[in-house]
């Protein structure tokens, strides 16, 4: 026990690393089974398909974090309780109602325009590759996949918010349960040759989890929902719309700095080299995913800290879950580059279907950059800011232009190369001095804030 509680590892952290490492063995397992069961065109196609229902990330617009935050910091005053009972401050009590209620109405509505419009989409743009020519059949499973992915984006928001409620540590167990089912589903949809239904099969099984969660703490959320006198409790366009624009363009401009890289491949070199980036991405991208599972499980915390005035905690929580996860992060990195320079000496044919480990070194230390952006951004909009937005934006361009540029000719490792130059050095210096700027004018402002706020 002292062993863990040195290392962080309590109960939110610990379920999320459990979470997140099952998402890892998945991802192995899933690695593997591709290799064996799929043709170097098939593996095309499979990683091409799960980017483009990535592209849910663009109607979420960074809604959920906003939620979190916002939920965060009115549940710093009051109490809840399963049952449905909200005990506190009554003006805290009418913002929370009234942040639950905006979340239902909004999710609603993105859910139904992801469908609408994603569907067209990736038929559009999978009959104009395939041609009748490479005989894959991705038209059932990118039907059910989009309709599932938008069931599971309906539900996602409703995990944030019951964060927010200081219910991390149950999210985070519900979110293992998940990792957990969906290895299962994967695995068996690979193994009985219906691979490309995978994400189909994985957003239900969220969906399936989840909505077990949800039924669990249906009272206290039906009670929100039929809160009266919300109206007015949360001003849209002075509250939520100045953060949530600012997120939803840098959460955007995320997306197009690495799930483009596979689609880009996928039309300038063909499926075979955009199946060897999306595997090798699909390893490195789970590195930072797993050492941020020190960070994220404090963004609650951290917002509650924020609206209680309580900074130097604050600093103090921060800087030592950092400091536990970059140790974790660099071993990690270590121990794959060494695992993909062995594969390479001893199993050259499962190897060849992934990037080499002089490209794949790029690949990792950029993750690293993004890990180390991903974790300061966590810390600054706890203060409900968007400080990155320019910086996103600046990164994510000049990126996504240096790929189409560079990819058609040099294919991998131009885009390992634009990957790591861009965001883990670029992005990451320039995110640092906003970070570094942002906290010496916290010191001086944030008490002034707090006190005409309480005024």
């Amino acid at each position: 026990m002292r062993v863990l509680r040195a290392l962080g590892m309590d109960g939110a952290v610990t379920y999320t690393f459990l979470a997140r490492l099952t998402n890892i063995v998945s991802s192995t397992g899933t690695v593997l089974l591709i290799i064996h069961y799929l043709s170097p065109i098939e593996q095309g196609y499979y990683y091409t398909l799960l980017s483009l229902v990535s592209l849910q990330m663009i109607f979420e617009l960074g809604f959920s974090f906003v939620i979190l935050q916002l939920a965060a910091h009115e549940t710093a005053r009051l109490t809840l309780s399963p049952s449905g009972q909200i005990e506190g401050d009554i003006v805290a009590r009418r913002r929370l109602a009234a942040v639950f209620q905006l979340t239902v109405k909004w999710y609603l509505r993105a859910a139904i325009a992801l469908a609408v419009l994603l569907l067209p989409l990736g038929i559009a743009f999978f009959a104009g590759k395939d041609k009748g020519i490479t005989h894959v059949a991705w038209f059932g499973p990118w039907v059910s996949a989009v309709f599932a992915v938008s069931l599971s984006f309906l539900l996602t928001p409703l995990y944030s918010f019951l964060e927010g409620c200081n219910l991390v540590r149950e999210v985070a167990r519900m979110r293992m349960i998940q990792a957990l089912f969906t290895l299962l589903l994967s695995w068996t949809a690979i193994a009985s040759g219906h691979s490309l239904y995978t994400s189909a099969l994985i957003n239900f099984g969220y969906a399936v989890i989840g909505a077990g969660m949800l039924y669990r703490w249906r009272r206290l959320l039906a009670s929100l929902l039929r809160c009266p006198d919300t109206q007015g409790a949360i001003s849209w366009r002075q509250e939520v719309w100045p953060f949530q624009w600012k997120i939803a363009v840098a959460w955007l401009a995320s997306y197009f700095t690495l799930q483009v890289f596979t689609p880009i491949l996928f039309v300038f070199r063909g499926p075979q080299e955009a199946g060897r980036m999306g595997l090798s991405l699909s390893i490195v991208t789970y590195i930072p995913f797993l050492a941020l599972c020190w960070i994220l499980p404090k963004a609650a915390p951290f917002g509650r800290l924020v609206n209680l005035g309580q900074l130097q905690e604050l600093d103090r929580v921060f800087f030592r879950a950092l400091r536990q996860s970059f140790a974790l992060i660099v071993a990690i990195a270590a121990a794959c580059e060494t695992g993909v320079i062995a594969a390479h000496r001893i199993l050259p044919g499962i190897a060849a279907r992934m990037e080499p480990p002089r490209i794949f070194i790029f690949l990792l230390a950029a993750a690293i950059g993004s890990f180390l952006v991903q974790s300061l951004a966590v810390y600054l909009r706890s203060f409900k800011r968007e400080p990155y937005l320019l910086q996103s934006v600046v990164v994510a361009a000049l990126t996504t232009a240096v790929a189409l540029l560079t990819a058609s000719r040099w294919g991998g490792a131009a885009i390992a190369l634009d990957y790591f130059a861009l965001s883990g050095v670029f992005g990451l210096t320039w995110a640092v001095l906003i970070f570094r700027t942002f906290r010496c004018q916290r010191t001086n402002a944030w008490p002034l804030r707090q006190a005409q706020q309480i005024g």
